[in-house]
């Protein structure tokens, strides 16, 4: 993922790929945005639908005041102005599973208003990218398609739940610039706890704009890819509407301004229906709804309510504890992994009475490697480890004062993972502590060194590649118990009396 523009090199030239992103995060809140309807994922169709919900008459909306101090709070995060003075408005359009026959929503008098977004891309260069606005909207319900052979069914479950658009100025120019732009934002989101982001359950979804245009000249039509629900989907999109609309250029056509659904399956996009404006959905103030006035204490309160943001995380990490880029992104790319990191560091750092920057390293790559490897294995998140980072931390110190040679480290884990046990109980209770007796182990060279004496003559004789094969037959001999260092200088010590 680089810094330079994504080209489509056509028949006739070269093209450049334009992208803007309006992605909808729902907001974590146990109501919904303006009614005390539950929020829960996975709940029995219509059981959590309020009166409101229904938009049965005479049903008024009760602003929900946890949803505007998350709206606030994520604009702060994203670097934006927050509007002292907003509006909702009504946005009218029909549809099944939209009771009322509108959506409340924010038009022109948004709850946040312009703000930029840092974006580091894989290669580390920085892609600086414009947000237009956030406002905040009542989610539609859900219509289901596929449960009865001549009727479709209405869930009102989603009706209701509070969503923040966030919507993009068209800086991005390539798939890849895309995810990274929905992976940021998700980091930003998660880490304040504002949205969840389990894109699986329609947590966050991005609608995706797309034109494409030659090098240098204005932008072109574009198309927008609507409720794209993973990272990798929003990249193919991305790849797939850009060489649709080069094909319609060179083809001698024009694109269509329009509304498409993305195909995974098939790699493709689909014309839904034209594209809307703003006057089709008839906009006007909601008159049930009051302006929204904020203070300038709320807004401070909410300032001083933010956790420590991700790229100021990956800052610290390289800079106060040394870790490589690579490393620092790669534990500040979930909020949840952060936290286990930072409960492992301490209590390495405790353990080992060293200062974090000392142990952050070496608890670093054991997390990022042998921990992130076997929940992989286990299909297993950070949460949902079966290992702690107390026990995590035990282990390493184990590692640390030569109770544990390598080798033992990753059997004692692997017994962890199973059992749950404590890394020293595992270790004493299963006789897995690393041997450092210097006579046992002088012991158990002799004999080697007597059973392998054809080996030993040609070592003398110049053979010292030989070196690695008796250590290899001591570590045998003691189980792979014996203390490496130890074995490596009683075999020099031994090798060396036999030449005198």
């Amino acid at each position: 993922m680089g810094s330079e523009p994504f080209r489509i090199e056509g028949e006739t030239g070269p093209f450049e790929v334009v992208v803007g992103l309006e992605v909808h995060a729902q907001i974590v809140s146990r109501s919904k945005l303006f009614s005390g309807a539950a929020t829960a994922f996975g709940a029995e169709p219509n059981t959590q639908v309020s009166l409101v919900d229904a938009a049965l008459p005479g049903m008024l909306p009760v602003l929900n005041g946890e949803c505007v101090r998350q709206a606030v709070r994520t604009g702060l995060a994203l670097g934006c102005r927050i509007n002292r003075v907003s509006r909702f408005d009504r946005k009218n359009y029909f549809y099944p599973d939209l009771p009322a026959g509108y959506q409340i929503s924010q038009y022109k008098e948004p709850i946040v208003g312009e703000g930029v977004v840092e974006v580091e891309l894989d290669d580390g260069t920085i892609r600086r990218v414009g947000i237009e606005r956030i406002h905040l909207e009542q989610d539609a319900g859900k219509s289901i398609h596929d449960l009865h052979p001549s009727f479709s069914l209405v869930d009102l479950n989603r009706a209701g739940v509070a969503l923040m658009e966030i919507v993009s100025r068209p800086d991005l120019r390539s798939p890849a610039e895309a995810g990274a732009y929905v992976a940021t934002l998700r980091q930003i989101l998660r880490a304040i706890g504002a949205c969840d982001g389990n894109m699986q359950e329609g947590s966050l979804r991005a609608d995706i704009n797309v034109s494409v245009r030659r090098p240098g000249t204005p932008l072109g039509t574009r198309c927008e890819i609507k409720n794209v629900n993973s990272i990798r989907f929003i990249q193919q999109a991305v790849a797939c509407e850009a060489a649709r609309q080069v094909a319609v250029i060179e083809a001698g056509g024009a694109v269509q301004q329009e509304t498409r659904l993305f195909d995974p399956e098939r790699g493709e996009t689909r014309p839904l229906r034209s594209k809307e404006d703003a006057h089709d959905y008839r906009y006007f103030p909601d008159p049930d709804l009051l302006p929204l006035e904020l203070s300038e204490a709320f807004i401070e309160e909410c300032r001083a309510s933010l956790p420590e943001l991700p790229a100021a995380r990956r800052r610290r990490y390289q800079e106060e504890l040394g870790l490589s880029p690579y490393l620092a992104r790669v534990l500040t790319a979930d909020v949840a992994e952060s936290r286990w990191f930072e409960a492992l560091l301490a209590a390495t750092a405790t353990r080992l009475g060293q200062p974090p920057c000392a142990v952050a390293e070496r608890a670093a790559n054991w997390m990022t490697g042998d921990l992130f490897a076997a929940l992989k294995r286990l299909d297993r998140d950070i949460e949902t480890s079966p290992v702690t980072p107390e026990q995590g931390a035990e282990l390493l110190a184990l590692a640390a004062d030569g109770t544990l040679s390598g080798p033992l480290q990753k059997q004692v884990f692997e017994i962890m993972l199973e059992t749950g046990e404590n890394p020293g109980v595992i270790a004493a209770t299963r006789g897995l502590r690393q041997v450092s007796d210097a006579g046992a182990i002088e012991a158990a060279v002799a004999r080697v060194l007597a059973a392998e004496a054809d080996k030993v003559a040609e070592y003398r004789a110049g053979k010292e590649k030989l070196f690695g094969f008796f250590v290899g037959q001591v570590m045998k001999a003691t189980g792979g118990k014996a203390n490496p260092q130890l074995v490596n200088a009683a075999l020099r010590r031994a090798l060396a009396a036999e030449t005198r």
